[in-house]
């Protein structure tokens, strides 16, 4: 009858145990995703130089308090890859056609439109309990960093080449009309 009741107590326990370590948690996710197109529109726009650059842009801040005795830092180590195209909107271009001399005359060029597609990626972000990295730090650093890119852009050749290569489209043109 001891026995029993041991055999009992037992099988409770194990049976209790089993339940308790093999519950299932039961997960809900709901997920909703809407896409909204607001516009299309038609271009005219020849994209003639295309440039890939990259950066390193390092980030530090220190607060520091009692004399400098006691500082609270924070630091990012930020990567910047970033696509660079150069173009034209050709619905800007003045054109004018001679048809008895069989000329086109160009009167206008438009000005090169650089597109940036930057793509910011957070490495080493290291922060201290009293000098954290707030929204308005990281769209700083990203508005920096894409800074940083558009000066480069200005000390390169990229827009030269870009201008040359327009002239060569321009004159493919040209040739297949004449």
């Amino acid at each position: 009858m001891r026995f029993l009741k041991y055999l009992a107590i037992f099988l409770l326990g194990f049976l209790i145990a089993k339940f308790w370590y093999e519950r299932k948690v039961k997960v809900n996710k709901n997920e909703e995703i809407q896409v909204v197109v607001t516009s299309i529109k038609n271009l005219s726009k020849l994209v003639v130089s295309k440039g890939t650059f990259s950066e390193v842009y390092n980030y530090s801040d220190s607060k520091k308090y009692f004399y400098d005795y006691l500082s609270f830092d924070k630091e990012a180590i930020v990567t910047v890859n970033a696509t660079v195209e150069v173009g034209y909107d050709l619905s800007e271009l003045e054109i004018q056609i001679d048809s008895i001399g069989k000329k086109i005359y160009i009167n206008k060029i438009p000005n090169e439109e650089v597109v940036i597609s930057p793509d910011v990626n957070y490495f080493d972000l290291q922060q201290s309990q009293f000098n954290t990295f707030s929204k308005e730090d990281l769209n700083k650093i990203n508005e920096k960093s894409i800074d940083k890119i558009k000066e480069t852009i200005q000390v390169t050749d990229l827009k030269k080449k870009a201008k040359i290569r327009l002239f060569e489209e321009l004159s493919k043109v040209y040739q297949l009309s004449a």
